[in-house]
């Protein structure tokens, strides 16, 4: 996976689902603000060029000058640690408010519109693939995200409890974020959008499956890895 083309999920593809953000995004009354316009726009470039874009044409596609976009974010790492941020607050609060309404119809219909966040995926993509410190604290921030919407499924008595809530809140960030970098790379859908749904058509049932009834037959596994004798 390159910081500016991906084999099997392009430019275009990207450029055609970041419009959903967008109107996200937009909801806001913060995004009034110039200093909002200039981070989502930000959000938008970096997903559809990749980190390495200048911030001359972060400026040009927020309507500014590529001093204003430094002056309220100091340098790209800070712009950059700003589209973490919302990125982070979107996908947050989604997970927040599906768990606190948990029902199999709305999964199922959360499943039939997956598409739809694209765009924060190929953000996120984007990240992963250009690596380094921001990219880990953001791996680590989605964790930490993901050990809370957990704990909260916990407290709803939606979810059974977890012997190392940290640890399965990094083992589940890791496994889907794994699936999905390995989906798109492997992909020969040049649409982000449709690449992701089909990932998801693919991976509801065994998943539901596997998460609703489990795997193995008794406990021998667990309790070994319990009592340390797998270590």
């Amino acid at each position: 996976m390159h910081s500016t083309t991906t084999h099997g999920w392009g430019c275009a593809g990207v450029e055609r689902v970041f419009r959903l953000l967008n109107m996200r995004l937009a909801a806001h009354p913060d995004d009034l603000s110039t200093r909002a316009r200039i981070r989502d726009a930000a959000v938008d470039v970096f997903a559809e060029q990749g980190f390495g874009v200048g911030v001359r044409a972060i400026a040009a596609a927020a309507g500014v000058s590529p001093g204003l976009v430094n002056h309220h974010f100091g340098s790209k790492d800070g712009l950059r640690v700003a589209c973490d941020k919302r990125v982070l607050e979107i996908i947050r609060t989604h997970r927040s408010d599906l768990l606190r309404n948990f029902t199999p119809r709305n999964i199922v219909a959360e499943l039939d519109e997956v598409a739809d966040y694209a765009p924060l995926v190929a953000y996120i993509l984007r990240s992963f693939a250009a690596g380094g410190d921001l990219a880990r604290a953001l791996f680590q921030h989605m964790v930490d995200d993901t050990e809370r919407t957990l704990r909260e499924g916990v407290d709803a008595g939606t979810l059974r409890p977890s012997r190392d809530p940290a640890a399965r809140a990094h083992y589940l960030t890791l496994a889907s974020l794994g699936a999905m970098l390995l989906h798109l790379q492997l992909s020969d859908n040049g649409d982000v959008r449709a690449a992701l749904q089909e990932l998801t058509d693919a991976v509801t049932l065994p998943a539901a499956e596997l998460y609703t009834e489990g795997l193995l037959t008794d406990t021998t596994l667990l309790d070994t890895v319990i009592e340390g004798g797998a270590r």
